[in-house]
C-alpha cells in the first residue's frame, strides 16, 4: 500500500477541517501533519527563510510519502492562508532546492476542502492541479466536505463523496 499523509492547513486546530480529516482517515491510517504546528515562513527570493520548518519538512515527506493530501478550509474562496503561504514555498524547492523538488515528481497529490455549505466555487481546485502538474506529480482527485444545517455533523451527502474519495486514495 502507498504511504499516505494528509497535511492539514486551518487556522482552527480543533474546527471543521480536523472533523473532515478525522472522517477520512477512520479506517485508513494516513499520517497528518498540521501545518499550524509549524513555522513556515513566506517564500523569499533571497531564502531568508532557508532555516525554519519547510525544507527539513519537505524533506520527510519526499522521503516518507507517495501520496500528499491536502486538506483546508475555503476561507474567501480559496485555500487556507497557511496552505498558500506553504505552496509559495514549493518554489524553494524550484531554484534553491532543486534536488529536493525534482523528488517530487512521480508521486501523486489530492485535496479535500470544507465550507460550512456545499458552496465551494467552481475553479478552486486550480492552484492544486497546477501545481501537481508543474511538479511532475499526479493528481489524484479532489472532494468538498459541508455541514449539516446548525449542524457540526457532516452532511450525509458529504460523508458518501468523503468515502468515495477515500475509495479512490486507497485503490
Amino acid at each position: 500500500m502507498k504511504k499516505t499523509v494528509i497535511i492539514k492547513a486551518s487556522s482552527k486546530r480543533e474546527g471543521n477541517t480536523q472533523k473532515v480529516v478525522d472522517y477520512l482517515n477512520s479506517n485508513s491510517g494516513f499520517d497528518v501533519i498540521d501545518l499550524i504546528d509549524k513555522k513556515i515562513g513566506h517564500f523569499n527570493y533571497e531564502f531568508k527563510n532557508a532555516e525554519d520548518d519547510f525544507l527539513p519538512l519537505m524533506e520527510e515527506i519526499i522521503s516518507k510519502y507517495d501520496i500528499i493530501i491536502f486538506a483546508t478550509p475555503v476561507y474567501w474562496y480559496s485555500m487556507s492562508g497557511l496552505l498558500k503561504v506553504f505552496f509559495d514555498r514549493l518554489s524553494d524547492l524550484l531554484h534553491y532546492k532543486k534536488e529536493l523538488g525534482r523528488k517530487m515528481r512521480g508521486k501523486k497529490m489530492a485535496m479535500i476542502s470544507n465550507s460550512g455549505e456545499n458552496d465551494r466555487r467552481i475553479g478552486f481546485e486550480m492552484p492544486f492541479i497546477e501545481s501537481a502538474k508543474y511538479l511532475g506529480m499526479e493528481y489524484i482527485d479532489d472532494v468538498h466536505a459541508w455541514f449539516s444545517t446548525n449542524s457540526n455533523e457532516l452532511h450525509i451527502e458529504a460523508k458518501q463523496k468523503i468515502d468515495d474519495f477515500r475509495k479512490k486514495l486507497l485503490s
